[in-house]
């Protein structure tokens, strides 16, 4: 090599050598802790969260949980965390149990098409104000409804920069598309995380119901993306009033339009194609989920034998169906009616008897807003009312306040709102607190009262329509971290809606 280029290559080595230096620095130095962010309420990306109740899957313990880029990266216990911080921030909770976000699995949120039901901002910010750090969309009550790639579209758009907490979305099931693999096929790769369908009217237009030569077409194609089918069981009965018996102001009168034989004939209908979903079967990696389960009896006791002959099929139930009866009900309070209905006392107890043995797997919201209007309430005409229950908010204490008689647990409450909704839903990152899951946390304090009242902060868009309003519930949630984000505390929201969308 000549002497003038050696002489011009070494005169590069001096910014080689600092190059290295630099790049060698920055991997061995703690990284920056602070973030100018707006989605979060704290100036941090690497912190710790301390409590004396941490909540995971094999124990509760006092400690700490580290966070950094928004995943639990390491989990310490008491003795050993305080050695284990350098310079990271420090949030201790003190006695405020730890323990993963909820995961509601069924919320309409109403959008786009009928924000002034709901709508993404107000919906999801009650959802951070009640721990709950991901939900799954309803295909239905937002317009258009959510059947085809192209109605996915307009949702994800309308989601984007408009959420607190993450969000996914299910997919129609409809006579249109049910015949149609290639519609179906464009929905699911376009990110649905599954199907949901009707077996009695919904009230919507475009969301049509389904029998079961539909659902066995949609097993089959969801059976190669191996994702669910969530349906509202109830089949449509003629049912005649009798003359004195027929006040639309009166629960019963109600009720009795809607009788549990309803849920009965429709699940024992499902369960003829959720066959093709055991090992071997047809549609074998499909899966059958039966969203609120009203009827504990003759209903569930099919579901019970369809897990046992190896059908895959989960069932889950709703705060209002273990918190309400239909003798509590006031004439006129259309705040409480939805489909199925709330049925009486003692099928009330069985439902926590099933929830706690574990035939019913897990627990949703079944938010289900409208306008004021349409709940009636100067008629109180609850053949007429719009039904639906509005809860997104109030979940988590709902579900603890009436739990505390049949032996609710903490280790419980993670299971039916975190761990086996992730498991439907496929999130294999969601639903624990363990190290390399995403730091979707919530800190709450189950022993703290509190009264929903007028001086009590509602983040839904119409606090008046919640059946759940007047209540004296114990559960008070202090905050709530998404992806890592503080996104609630306090009372206080991030200034930023950082939410992500959920794409399967």
């Amino acid at each position: 090599m000549e002497s003038g280029t050696w002489r011009f290559l070494m005169s590069f080595l001096p910014l080689v050598i600092y190059l290295l230096f630099i790049i060698y620095s920055g991997y061995n130095s703690p990284q920056p802790t602070t973030t100018t962010s707006r989605c979060s309420l704290l100036p941090h990306h690497h912190y710790w969260i301390a409590s004396k109740r941490i909540v995971t899957p094999h124990e509760i313990f006092s400690g700490a949980v580290e966070i950094n880029g928004g995943s639990i990266i390491s989990l310490v216990k008491e003795k050993d965390w305080l050695e284990r911080v350098k310079n990271e921030p420090v949030i201790d909770y003190g006695e405020a149990v730890v323990m993963p976000g909820l995961i509601d699995v069924h919320a309409h949120l109403d959008d786009p098409g009928r924000e002034e039901w709901e709508g993404f901002p107000s919906g999801t910010r009650a959802a951070a104000a009640g721990g709950i750090t991901t939900l799954i969309d309803m295909p239905l009550n937002s317009d258009p409804s959510t059947v085809s790639e192209e109605t996915l579209q307009l949702k994800i758009k309308a989601a984007k920069g408009r959420i607190f907490v993450n969000v996914g979305f299910w997919g129609g099931l409809v006579p249109e598309n049910a015949f149609n693999a290639t519609i179906l096929q464009n929905l699911l790769n376009a990110g649905a995380l599954g199907l949901k369908s009707f077996m009695c009217p919904s009230g919507i237009n475009d969301f049509p119901m389904t029998d079961a030569s539909h659902i066995k077409e949609g097993l089959s194609v969801l059976a190669k993306y191996k994702r669910p089918l969530l349906v509202h069981a109830e089949k449509q009965q003629e049912v005649e009033l009798k003359d004195g018996d027929d006040d639309p102001r009166s629960y019963s009168t109600y009720l009795k339009t809607r009788p549990s034989s309803m849920e009965e004939t429709a699940i024992r209908e499902l369960l003829t194609v959720a066959k093709d979903t055991r090992t071997g079967g047809p549609a074998e990696g499909a899966h059958v989920h039966i969203v609120h389960l009203s009827d504990s009896r003759s209903s569930l006791e099919l579901i019970k034998e369809a897990k046992s002959n190896g059908d895959s099929v989960t069932v889950e139930t709703c705060p209002h169906y273990l918190a309400f009866s239909a003798e509590e009900i006031p004439d006129g309070d259309t705040r409480f009616k939805c489909a199925p209905p709330i049925r009486e006392a003692a099928n009330r107890q069985k439902l926590w008897e099933a929830l706690m043995d574990g035939d019913i797997d897990m627990l949703s919201s079944d938010h289900s807003p409208s306008e004021p209007e349409l709940k009636l309430f100067a008629e109180g005409d609850f053949l007429r009312a719009w039904g639906g229950i509005s809860s997104l908010q109030f979940v988590l204490p709902v579900t603890w306040s009436y739990g505390v008689k049949y032996g609710i647990t903490l280790e419980k409450l993670v299971s039916w709102w975190s761990e086996k909704p992730a498991k439907l839903a496929s999130q294999d990152l969601k639903g624990a607190i363990e190290i390399g899951k995403h730091a979707d946390i919530v800190v709450w304090e189950p022993e703290k009262e509190f009264d929903l009242d007028e001086n009590h902060t509602v983040h839904l868009k119409h606090p008046s329509i919640s059946a759940y309003m007047g209540s004296r519930l114990a559960g008070k949630v202090v905050a709530t971290f998404v992806n890592g984000n503080l996104v609630f505390e306090g009372g206080k929201h991030a200034p930023d809606a950082c939410g992500t969308t959920i794409l399967a």
